[in-house]
């Protein structure tokens, strides 16, 4: 059974209690199981992963290659875990960054991410709901054959 992998990086393990306003209250077991329902139709099981280590994310992103494609929300290490998108550069199938809040319509430093050009996609604003949206589009790349 193909596996797709869902990628949460620092702060993002204390969803449903971080900042609600800004996040809202649903956790990384309301997500993963939202995506899970996505891709199951398609024979898909979900693979996921958080930490507030860059490092031990890099690990988990290397050891999943055998993954159909990624869903990723690199938290703060949008802004400067180049060593995070040296290993996304190196991941062979297609991902998209997902970001929860609408991250240009807060602090200028979260502007800019250093991983979204080698995304295939970028989903920011749609709050949860915006990894259920990946999944699907994940699921149709993976069908039409393209990165």
């Amino acid at each position: 059974m193909s596996e797709l992998l869902l990628l949460n990086g620092p702060n993002l393990g204390i969803l449903g209690r971080r900042e609600p306003d800004v996040y809202g209250t649903e956790t990384l077991d309301d997500i993963a199981a939202a995506v899970a329902d996505e891709v199951s139709a398609h024979g898909w099981k979900v693979r996921s992963f958080q930490s507030d280590s860059e490092g031990e994310i890099i690990r988990v992103i290397q050891d999943s290659y055998d993954t159909v494609g990624a869903i990723v929300n690199p938290g703060a290490l949008m802004i400067a875990g180049w060593s995070l998108r040296d290993a996304l550069a190196n991941y062979p199938n297609p991902w998209i960054e997902v970001h929860i809040s609408n991250i240009w319509a807060r602090e200028t430093f979260r502007h800019e991410s250093v991983i979204a050009p080698l995304a295939s996609g970028l989903i920011a604003g749609l709050g949860a709901d915006g990894y259920r949206l990946a999944a699907r589009a994940l699921v149709h790349k993976t069908a039409a054959g393209a990165r």
